[in-house]
């Protein structure tokens, strides 16, 4: 049986109707999903909405291998973690499926990459092996129509240097940078940047203390002269991202959706501006799992925005703690 399902998604009832296909097929085709569910007591044919749907857990993606079918990956992903701490891995079998994810999502908020000078400044991901954002990127940059595009590792100087004076030309340019690289950059040189939007992907990875993404973006768009800071959301067990374009306001792409769960009740769904776990269902993750409940914080603002608030730690996951295999 066929289950690989486009990412056209054009409609609510579209997105529902996948979803639920998709379901189905973990059941079927995905050992760890499937005890999962075994675990929960599911009822397959009771599954008629995204609500009844069960989320797995995004720590069986550190202690057990997320696949749908059996297969040989063409990549793994691996998330960063700390010395001492498991990886995250992200069996990957299509390739060419990330790319079509990442390029809609992209082209949903921001239009076509080719007309962006891409800049990125992303050295804590450039120096391990393995990362999904690299990946990303990295097909971004050739994807853009311009040869200036490209990584920057240290060379804030040259970085600046360019940056400053692609900005004077007129073109669209996408900075993409991890936090604290973005944070040595407005301190080496003040901007006052006109065509640039500025993306910052999070994390500060040891390197600096972490802060609330209020005071980072306020640091941020005094230092680039810019009026927001635009952020990206995504994991390295997902295929697909959400952007927020300012006000810490992310909007999801037609093939990708987020669940607000109570943080006593993991099966119980919270209204709009109450805060609680996030579930995303990613309808490009068909070869590992679509419907993964994350270690974040957030709470959703309307049909298609939701903010992220934070994390929280092990000890805070109610529910969560009693479902591992």
């Amino acid at each position: 049986m066929n289950y690989d399902f486009p990412l056209h998604i054009t409609s609510d009832q579209d997105f529902e109707t996948v979803a639920l296909k998709l379901f189905q097929q973990q059941i079927d085709l995905n050992p760890v999903y499937n005890e999962f569910c075994k675990h929960l007591n599911v009822n397959r044919y009771q599954v008629k909405s995204l609500k009844d749907i069960p989320f797995l857990p995004i720590q069986f993606f550190k202690t057990h291998e997320v696949k749908t079918g059996d297969f040989t990956p063409e990549i793994t992903f691996l998330s960063s973690g700390t010395t001492g701490q498991a990886q995250s891995q992200h069996k990957v079998k299509d390739l060419s499926l990330y790319e079509e994810s990442f390029t809609k999502t992209f082209e949903h908020s921001y239009g076509n990459i080719e007309e962006f000078v891409v800049l990125g400044l992303l050295p804590s991901y450039l120096e391990r092996e393995g990362s999904s954002l690299i990946y990303m990127v990295d097909n971004l940059i050739k994807k853009s129509k311009y040869e200036e595009s490209g990584f920057y590792l240290n060379e804030l100087d040259q970085l600046s240097e360019t940056l400053i004076r692609l900005d004077k030309t007129g073109k669209k340019i996408l900075l993409i940078g991890v936090s604290f690289a973005l944070l040595d950059l407005v301190e080496k040189k003040s901007f006052q940047l006109k065509n640039t939007i500025v993306m910052e992907t999070g994390g500060m990875k040891g390197r600096r203390r972490e802060m609330i993404r209020k005071e980072l973006h306020g640091i941020l768009s005094k230092g680039f002269g810019v009026d927001h800071i635009h952020s990206e959301y995504g994991m390295t067990e997902l295929l697909s991202q959400a952007y927020s374009k300012g006000q810490s306001k992310f909007e999801c792409p037609p093939h990708m959706n987020i669940l607000i769960r109570d943080t006593e009740d993991p099966f119980h769904y919270l209204e709009n501006e109450k805060t609680g776990g996030i579930n995303v269902i990613d309808l490009a993750n068909i070869n590992s799992c679509p419907f993964i409940a994350t270690q974040d914080l957030g709470k959703q603002i309307n049909s298609k925005e939701f903010e992220i608030l934070g994390r929280f730690d092990q000890s805070d996951i109610r529910g969560c703690n009693l479902l591992v295999l």
